[in-house]
């Protein structure tokens, strides 16, 4: 009986191995539970993608493999900085029936940030595929850009619960292949899209300390609703993004989903 036992039991053993791994290779790598920089670590991000209410037009703004190039570019500036992926992103200048008929893309995320302080909001960057020809459809710094909705909270506009908060970069520091770290808190110029501080606006911009410092006016403080990378409405553009950058997470863009990983 006790031989019998134990073959009943090592079998009952063996099944629920097996069941594990089916589960496991099912379900995919669980999520990190998030730090409060908006984002999980050492695992999988699971909340990004179009942002439907923003995007404009049908503009290509998805998770792909490379670009691995362009032709003849050979090293660590030939492939993306992290994994093999990247977030691709096509808009177009002209395809619209509304004024101006320029498409716009966004790509971000309406859960994992959502009440973060935007005080809080320490290192921001991304790493970006620009080509040549991007160029020529509208000058150097014809670049995507990084956007944070937010509510300002403003004690002089109590009524005004939504802005966006937009990065603009500078040109690529280099065309036709990856550039290195582009760090969104030195370079650039950053605006509020509502026009609640006169001093950046999208006609006058200022640094990201500028823009935090007049946000900070002692009231509650002002608040992140989403994040995220957009396109447009100006320019067409093809290109990628990949490590994306907020606080201590990069977000890994893959042709799977985005990763995250520590700074």
């Amino acid at each position: 009986m006790s031989t019998r036992f134990g073959a009943t039991r090592g079998k009952a053993l063996a099944v629920a191995a097996l069941a594990a791994i089916i589960a496991s290779t099912l379900s995919g790598p669980a999520s990190a539970a998030s730090d409060g920089n908006g984002g999980d670590h050492g695992g999988r991000s699971d909340h990004w993608g179009v942002i439907a209410r923003n995007t404009i037009g049908s503009p290509v703004a998805a998770p792909r493999n490379g670009p691995f190039g362009s032709f003849g570019v050979t090293g660590p500036s030939a492939s993306p900085p992290y994994g093999r992926g990247s977030l691709g992103i096509e808009v177009a200048d002209n395809s619209t029936s509304l004024s101006p008929p320029s498409e716009k893309a966004d790509f971000g995320n309406e859960v994992d940030f959502y009440g973060d302080p935007v005080q809080g909001l320490r290192n921001i960057g991304f790493h970006v595929f620009q080509t040549q020809e991007n160029v020529g459809y509208g000058g150097a710094e014809n670049m995507p850009t990084i956007r944070f909705e937010i509510d300002p909270n403003l004690t002089a506009l109590p009524d005004d619960n939504y802005s966006t908060m937009v990065w603009v970069p500078e040109a690529a520091p280099v065309t036709n292949r990856w550039s290195g770290y582009i760090d969104a808190t030195s370079t650039g110029s950053w605006y509020l899209t509502g026009n609640e501080i006169p001093t950046c606006t999208r006609a006058v911009q200022c640094s990201l300390e500028e823009l935090k410092t007049a946000l900070d006016d002692g009231g509650t403080g002002a608040t992140i609703l989403s994040a995220g990378i957009s396109k447009g409405r100006d320019h067409m553009w093809i290109g990628a993004v990949d490590g994306l950058r907020i606080n201590r997470t990069v977000y890994d863009f893959e042709a799977d989903g985005v990763r995250t990983r520590r700074a």
